[in-house]
This record gives C-alpha cells, structure tokens and sequence, in this order.
C-alpha cells in the first residue's frame, strides 16, 4: 500500500533541506528522502553571504554560527597579470560582512538535522528509484533501503522537489534534458593539506582564487586548520598531461609549482588526504521546473567552482521553489505562473554566473573589463568608483537575492537588527538586447556573447519572450509570491 505525502522532496543536502525546512514552517506537510546516512563528505565548501538571509528564514543561523566554521571575509583573485581583493564588508547597506568556509560534512549535517526540528520526515539510507507519472506530472516514486533490507516501497505525493545532486533523478533518468556546456569542460584535482601557511594578502578567512596557464587554484582555510586546494584544468591539457606519462599526483604538483602563492602556502605543509576528481561537472537543464515539479540546486544546473557558487545557488532555489510552492497550494498564485517565475528567476541568477565566470576565463581581458560586465548584469548605472561594487554583488550572490525580491525584514528580526531591505525582480532577462548604452565594449563582442548566451541549445530565454507575470518573494506575513502592484 502506497504511503502520501503532499510534498517530496528528493535528497538532503543544502536545497533538499532548505526547501524541506521552509515548507515544513508553512504548514506543509513534507517527506525528505536522502540515499546516503549523514554526515557524508561532499566538495563546495566556499560560501557566499547570500546564504545567511536565507540561514535566518531557515531559524538555523545561529546553528550554523555556534558550531564554529572558519567565517570568510571574501576573497583574493590572483588572475591573470593582475591581483584584486573582494571584500564583502564593502557592500554599502548590507550588514552581513562575512560567509563561512565549511566542512560540508558538518554544515549539511546541521542543516538536515534541522530540517528534521522544523517537522520534516527525514529518511536517510533510502534511494528513490523511479517516478511514476500522470501524463506529464510525477505522482509517486518508487523506493528501497540501500541496505536492501526491504522490498520496494511506494509514495505518492502532489508536487515534487528534485533536490538530488548531480544524479538529477528527473533530469537524467525521466526528462533526459541536461545539457553540457561545451566550453567549460574542465577537470577538479584537490586534496587537504595540514600545516599550510596563513593567506597573507586579502579579507579575513579569504578563499584564495589563482590562475595558472591552463587553468586555476582554490586554496579554502577551514576551521580545523586545514587548507583545501584544488586545481581546476580543461579536460583537453588535464588529457595532454596525462597521455605524456604524468599521473594525477604529477600533474597535481606540477600545477603548484606554476602557482607562486600556492606553492609557498604549501612550502612547509603536509597532504592529509589522497586526492579526488571531478569532471563534465557544467550542466543545466532545458527547463527547471514542470507540472508539479521543481528542481533545486545542482540537480537543475551546475556551472563551475570559480566563484563558489553551488551552495548559494542550491539555497537559493530552494527558496524560490518553496515560495513558489507555498503560493501555489494555497491557491494565491497559478501553478503555471509559479513554474514559470521559478524556471525565469533561476535561470537568470545562473546565466549571469555563466556571463561573469566565462569572461574571467578570458584572462587577457584585463580586471575593468569584468567589472564592466558585472555592471551590465546588474543594469544599473555606475560611476567608474562603483564599478567594483557591481562585480562583487554578484559574486557575492547579492545581486540574486535583489533579482528575486527577497525581503530581509523576518530573517533580521530573528536576529534582532532592523533591516528593511527589499530588493526588486525584473520582468526581463538580466542580459540586456543589443543597443544597451552601457558601457560594455565592442559591438560585435556584445553582439557574440548575446548570441552564445541566450541561445536556444542552451535554454535561455531571449528579450521579448519573458512570459512571467511582475511576482516577487515575500516573507511577511508568511513566505510565498506576490504580484506587483
């Protein structure tokens, strides 16, 4: 016999709990499946200071706060023939001025066990199988132990949240709609080292961000007094040096050797840890959202570690779909508007990530010219002393939270602070059409990445093709949608 749920919520890392959490503090009732037991180890470690409005909606900042993470400053970009600190303090009116580097073991961990406080049904060590159907709508999974010590069971439930990680159970196995960006096929090489030197150069607890021919270094500090470095390389010179005769460790401290401020951090240090890979990590759905489904954090999209982004975008849509479902259920929003706020609003923060990230790769293109590009994301207008601030909202996953109107008011109460800040969705896309009087350089450059960026293989949407109606997330009273007046 089949067991119901209104909500599932398929995996319990960052969005799986996130969205659970939420839910669950609206009334709605929810059942979180998660195939592994926690903790379990999991890269990303970087966090953005997006993610503490988000902790305080969730009720578990002060978790997060008390159990001791390294908290991060922002961060030191060794880049090219140039060298820039992000500090996060900077931001004018915003008064959170750090993010936390973690262990993800122990922040997921806290955040699942929280979930679980909220009124969520956690169940670890079981695997979703398959989906069931209603013509286009999932209406029950199919599930067993991972142990294997029970048959397949069945739950059946109304809406769906796909928060499974790279697996991406809808997107994989049912839709078969990923699609791999071309251009960011790199590999990940990293491992943990104990006794490196402190960063000296950039903001408190920074993540140290380093090019090197070829490719990049992340050097992260955590609190237990170890350093994680990664090198990131493109598959094609990860493949060369390999098939010259360097093993994985070879081409590992090869890297570091071309990386001057890594190979002195590590001049005294030790590897704790055997090295892992990662790789074919870029991806994105053509659509992430469906009748009765969202999919959340990296089982919709993953773009690249350079700026850290996965936790915040996997939070962050666990937000937006929890909204949008809330709204949804209670019959204030069309589910049809729901989704299609929920796939423009997501998509937007990701494209934009695409944009910044792909111009970074571009290492000859100086540092202004990125600031440039962050201020044509933001369609704002900049003097050239505010051009910095540009860059760092969107790295700093500032400029998302402003995209999805997200008031702070709740979430700084609970912290006793007065913060009113409410920041506005924009019916149209972040890239603006051809002909934007901002000052974005050569036309044809313009013209080159509006056509790669918003073209149909990948899925984005093109001016003038925005169909979502003027809706924003609200926390007061209650968190859901709302239209503009």
């Amino acid at each position: 016999m089949a067991g119901t749920v209104r909500v599932l919520v398929i995996g319990g890392g960052p969005a799986g709990s996130t969205a659970a959490t939420l839910l669950a503090r609206e009334g709605i009732d929810v059942t979180l499946m998660e195939k592994a037991v926690f903790p379990r180890y999991h890269i990303g470690e970087s966090l953005l200071p997006a993610c503490l409005p988000v902790l305080d909606l969730l009720g578990a900042r002060e978790k997060i706060d008390a159990f001791g993470f390294q908290l991060k400053g922002g961060g030191h970009f060794e880049w090219g023939r140039e060298s820039w600190d992000i500090t996060f303090g900077d931001r004018p009116g915003w008064e959170d001025d750090y993010s936390y580097q973690v262990t993800r073991a122990d922040f997921d961990h806290i955040l699942l066990e929280h979930a679980k406080s909220q009124g969520v049904n956690v169940m670890e060590g079981v695997e979703v199988k398959r989906l069931k159907f209603d013509g286009d709508r999932p209406r029950a999974a199919v599930w067993a132990s991972t142990d294997r010590s029970d048959e397949e069971k069945e739950i059946e439930f109304d809406f769906l949240v796909d928060a499974s990680g790279r697996s991406g159970l809808m997107t994989t196995r049912h839709l078969r709609n990923r699609r791999f960006h071309e251009s960011f096929k790199n590999v990940a090489v990293w491992g943990y080292w104990s006794g490196a030197k402190k960063l000296p150069v950039g903001p408190e607890g920074a993540i140290a961000i380093c090019s090197v021919p070829n490719g990049w270094f992340w050097g992260i500090p955590l609190h237990d007094d170890r350093l994680s470095v990664g090198l990131v390389t493109h598959t094609t010179d990860f493949k060369a040096k390999r098939d010259s005769g360097l093993d994985l460790e070879q081409i590992y401290r090869k890297g570091i050797e071309e990386c001057p401020l890594v190979a002195d951090l590590l001049g005294s240090a030790e590897r704790t840890s055997p090295l892992r890979v990662e790789q074919d990590y870029s991806y994105t759905a053509d659509r992430f959202s469906g009748p009765g489904y969202f999919l959340s954090g990296d089982a919709a999209c993953f773009l690249d570690p350079l700026l850290s982004t996965g936790v915040h975008l996997a939070m962050y849509s666990a937000t937006l779909a929890a909204a949008c479902l809330v709204s949804a259920v209670r019959g204030e929003v069309a589910e049809q508007d729901a989704a299609d706020h929920y796939d423009e609003t997501y998509r937007n923060a990701y494209l934009r990530y695409l944009v910044v990230i792909s111009n970074l790769y571009q290492q000859y293109r100086g540092k202004e010219s990125y600031f440039w590009e962050a201020q044509r994301l933001t369609r704002r207008d900049c003097s050239d002393t505010d051009i910095k601030q540009a860059f760092t909202d969107i790295v700093s996953g500032i400029e998302d939270l402003r995209d999805a109107k997200v008031t702070l008011e709740l979430a700084m109460e609970a912290a006793a602070r007065t913060h009113a800040h409410m920041v506005a969705v924009r019916k149209e896309p972040s890239i603006p059409a051809h002909g934007s009087t901002m000052p974005v350089g050569p036309d044809e450059l313009t013209q080159a990445r509006f056509k790669l960026f918003n073209s149909g293989k990948m899925g984005f949407p093109s001016p003038g093709q925005v169909k979502t109606p003027g809706l924003y997330v609200v926390t007061k009273p209650r968190l859901g949608l709302a239209y503009q007046e």
